[in-house]
């Protein structure tokens, strides 16, 4: 049997390597917590939970980052086998937008040692294998990065230069559960209620056909101290309209694509 090469592997897994990309290229989310996330995610497609990657390809960063927070909280679950979690269905409510099985964390309680013996295999069969050398990639250049960032960040000529704030810092992205509609009339209702006229556009995600659900949307405030006083310090919060509920979240705009070319070979 003849050894596979490198760049067939990569072929085999463009897939795996492109979402694994997004998450430390296009999001500079941590890469050994990706790497895990995406085990975990692996795991989940081998298990007869739909095809995770090809549909998280086609989602914004924005969205693909929400993923990866609920999948930091499965993997809490699955590690640290907590004796109860949340029973509301909705607690990991992209992840189960995106499978074609219902699923909560109940479930990862529920079958702890499987997942993290299937989990196991997946790392040392896929993500080890296919996506380590993005992960040097993406360690380097975050190490690489780091000083310049943070004297951008910490410029007082940044803080005191009286420029338009632009759009994406005054952006939120907000999502919803799959079944349970919100219309775009019922989202600017709610904000323009409980923060006065502080809209200044709101972006539903487009769907076809008409009939189908939007799962999330893009709202642009007039200020970004809107967004400060919904987050109140938090990183994600929760609302009902209508009495569906509605997460809302800083939008985290995108990398240069160059970076993402550039690891995934």
């Amino acid at each position: 049997m003849r050894t596979i090469t490198r760049e067939e592997l990569n072929a085999f897994h463009k897939i795996d390597r492109v979402v694994y990309s997004f998450l430390v290229l296009g999001l500079w989310r941590d890469p050994a917590e990706s790497m895990q996330a995406m085990a975990l995610w692996i795991w989940l497609e081998r298990v007869g939970f739909g095809c995770i990657m090809n549909k998280m390809t086609s989602l914004p960063l924005t969205l693909i980052s929400e993923l990866a927070d609920e999948a930091v909280m499965c993997l809490t679950v699955i590690n640290n086998n907590l004796s109860t979690v949340s029973s509301e269905n909705f607690d990991i409510p992209l992840l189960q937008s995106l499978l074609e099985k219902d699923i909560s964390l109940q479930f990862f309680l529920q079958h702890h040692l499987k997942a993290i013996q299937g989990m196991a295999r997946v790392m040392n069969e896929v993500c080890m294998r296919a996506l380590s050398d993005i992960m040097q990639y993406a360690i380097n250049h975050k190490t690489s990065q780091s000083l310049p960032q943070s004297r951008n960040i910490s410029s007082p000529q940044a803080l005191t230069q009286n420029q338009p704030i632009p759009a994406d810092d005054r952006t939120m992205f907000v999502t919803f559960s799959k079944g349970y509609p919100v219309l775009e009339g019922q989202v600017r209702n709610f904000f323009q209620i409980a923060y006065g006229d502080c809209i200044e556009s709101l972006h539903m995600q487009e769907v076809l056909p008409p009939n189908q659900q939007s799962l999330f949307a893009r709202i642009i405030f007039r200020s970004p101290s809107t967004i400060e006083r919904i987050l109140n310090g938090r990183r994600t919060v929760k609302f009902s309209i209508q009495g569906r509920h509605v997460w809302a979240r800083k939008f985290v705009p995108k990398r240069p694509r160059s970076l993402l070319a550039a690891a995934q070979g």
